[in-house]
């Protein structure tokens, strides 16, 4: 019997085997691509000019300053460039300032135009994360620093980070024993196009507060117990009148340069009315945000499995958030939540609620079934109880690396936990920064999870850039349809967070508005290619290695159940299987042949796959396309 955690790694092994097949063989099409457009001159070059062109900007003035650190030392742990940073900035040496200078300003163009400057001696993360107090004896890493030390570093940091156009805004700051400070340095992005973008998928069981729980991140104002800040994120009228959500709610939380929430003027009212009318609009807040946190509010019942499940899937989130109810415990579909999170090895987030009305005897028993299920054999994750901006700080910079899991504690009525929340979020990486997952210098692929009709625009997609890069005005195909081709449009604009741009790069979640496409021709699942000579191919049957990881009875040829495979959702069939007895059982592990019933659909190999139907449970990835 295959346990989970090998059928993982040997997952994963399958997954970037295929991926760096597909890009070699990419860049090989491009190579050749190139020698015929050399032969052909006057043609071809126009798009690649257009980047190169469009990335001068962007990349420019990196030239000299990119020279302090270079190339071979990406290794280098930035502690070591925080220690190289502070003599510099205490000297108070003209040239030696502009040493730092221009170190800084290579951190922050290699750092997507954010770092994290930690100063002074800092407790060792195991201590930290464990919550226990550090001794003088424990290795303490860093070099120490004394107060009159500190200040003369932050106030020469602020200098240079001014002069290169940024903000830097103190994170922590602690002037006891062993002095030391964490600052946030952050450049303002040029254009909405480039802010940099953390996605995030809210789930946990019915009645946990995740509605709550965003309502009041996003808008500023306090629950009043009763439900007051659920109330603007609801976008159906029976989801009011139950308090339950239904559908994938979307909202975004904006960091401005500073690392201060971006939020409404009347976060502080007290009418639910003002409250639900008065919120920011998208433009609004991307256009003052160097960061934005975009959170997929995903439903908690039971019934709605399926569009939480097609949310994980297709949103690619950076994380997941799982709120527990501070009161009920890690129970219901938490637990399946977090298997299906583990399942597709997206990093968690804990976040235990409703602290304030939950009785200590009680949340200490929420608290410690947490810890246990976090660190059981399944999950093998550390529980690290966020209860400073030290620790904060500490695990965001450390989360995703390695396999912890942050717990916070929260209260929407008090407010307490909730800055260590916003704080953990501002400093996550961009998921666009992601490149095992997002390629820029491959063909287009734009993988559709929503198709809308706007009046006077047309027919409009929402969706994710899996690799390369698109335009206002590209001639690109979309499908497969269900004959598995594939049909030409152009990109009419293009829209980031409701805000107009006028390109978008892989990793980023973009809306495009289709010339002359009727919207019943497009579903959820179909890819966006850029026009070329020979169309991708769909596929009807394809073969996979799979793990069962629950059914009650067996498992035999042409039984049916619900696909997740990226944007992709439809029920496959079994049609054959390489088991010796031709039955599959919990635990089991085959070859298996699939195949679609409905229509084909574009999908890879060493794409991961989920099917479910009723309490079944697969888990797999695709080896071979048939």
């Amino acid at each position: 019997m295959t346990s989970l955690r090998t059928f993982q790694s040997e997952i994963d092994q399958i997954h970037h085997r295929e991926v760096a097949k597909q890009r070699a063989q990419a860049v090989a099409e491009r190579a050749k691509a190139e020698k015929d457009v050399k032969k052909t001159p006057g043609k071809g070059h126009t798009r690649k000019e257009s980047t190169e062109a469009a990335d001068a900007p962007k990349n420019a003035g990196n030239g000299p300053i990119a020279s302090p650190i270079a190339s071979g030392e990406e290794g280098a742990t930035l502690s070591d460039i925080d220690k190289r940073l502070q003599p510099l900035l205490l000297s108070r040496v003209p040239e030696k300032l502009e040493q730092a200078r221009n170190l800084l300003a290579s951190l922050l163009t290699r750092n997507r135009g954010e770092y994290v400057f930690r100063i002074g001696a800092h407790p060792p993360g195991t201590k930290l994360f464990a919550g226990q107090a550090a001794n003088d004896e424990d290795g303490w890493q860093g070099t120490p620093r004394t107060v009159a030390e500190l200040d003369t570093i932050i106030e020469e940091t602020k200098v240079a980070v001014d002069e290169l156009g940024g903000k830097t805004s103190i994170l922590f700051d602690c002037r006891t024993d062993h002095p030391r400070a964490a600052l946030l340095l952050r450049l303002p992005p040029p254009d909405v196009s480039l802010t940099p973008e953390v996605r995030c998928a809210v789930v946990g069981n019915v009645d946990s507060g995740k509605s709550t729980t965003l309502g009041v991140l996003t808008r500023g104002a306090l629950d009043d117990g009763r439900g007051r800040a659920r109330v603007s994120l609801f976008r159906h009228k029976h989801e009011i009148e139950s308090g339950r959500t239904s559908s994938v709610g979307m909202e975004i939380l904006g960091f401005g340069p500073t690392g201060k929430p971006i939020l409404p003027q009347t976060a502080h009212s007290t009418d639910p009315e003002t409250i639900r009318r008065e919120k920011m609009g998208w433009e609004e807040i991307s256009r003052q945000a160097s960061k934005i946190i975009s959170f997929s509010d995903l439903a908690g019942h039971e019934r709605y499995l399926k569009t939480t499940l097609y949310g994980l899937t297709s949103g690619s989130p950076s994380c997941v958030i799982l709120i527990v109810g501070g009161n009920a415990g890690l129970i219901g579909m938490s637990k399946e939540h977090l298997a299906i999170a583990l399942a597709l090895s997206v990093p968690v987030v804990v976040c235990i609620t409703k602290i304030d009305m939950t009785p200590p005897n009680i949340l200490a028993k929420t608290v410690e079934q947490v810890s246990k299920i976090l660190r059981s054999p399944g999950c093998r994750k550390t529980p690290v109880f966020v209860k400073s901006m030290e620790c904060a700080v500490a695990v965001s910079q450390a989360f995703g690396k390695e396999r912890l899991a942050p717990v916070f504690q929260l209260s929407n009525v008090t407010g307490e936990g909730l800055d260590y929340l916003r704080t953990f979020l501002n400093l996550l990486p961009a998921s666009e920064s992601d490149t095992e997952k997002f390629i820029a210098d491959q063909p287009l692929e734009y993988s559709i999870t929503e198709v809308y009709s706007v009046p006077y625009v047309g027919t409009v997609v929402d969706g994710i850039i899996n690799s390369g890069s698109i335009k206002t005005g590209d001639a690109v195909l979309f499908g497969p349809d269900s004959n598995g081709n594939f049909h030409a449009t152009t990109v009419k604009s293009i829209e980031r967070k409701r805000a107009r741009v006028p390109s978008a790069d892989a990793g980023q979640c973009v809306s495009l508005a289709l010339k002359r496409v009727r919207r019943t021709d497009v579903r959820k699942g179909m890819v966006l290619v850029h026009k070329t000579e020979t169309p991708p191919k769909a596929v009807r049957q394809f073969e996979g290695q799979v793990l069962i990881l629950y059914h009650n009875t067996t498992l035999q040829r042409n039984y049916q159940a619900m696909l997740h495979c990226g944007a992709v959702r439809q029920t496959v069939r079994i049609v054959s299987m390489d088991h010796p007895q031709g039955i599959l059982r919990t635990g089991d592990r085959a070859t298996v042949i699939f195949e679609f019933i409905s229509h084909p659909e574009y999908i890879k190999e060493g794409m991961k796959l989920l099917f479910r139907e009723g309490k079944t449970k697969g888990l797999g990835v695709i080896t071979r396309l048939l």
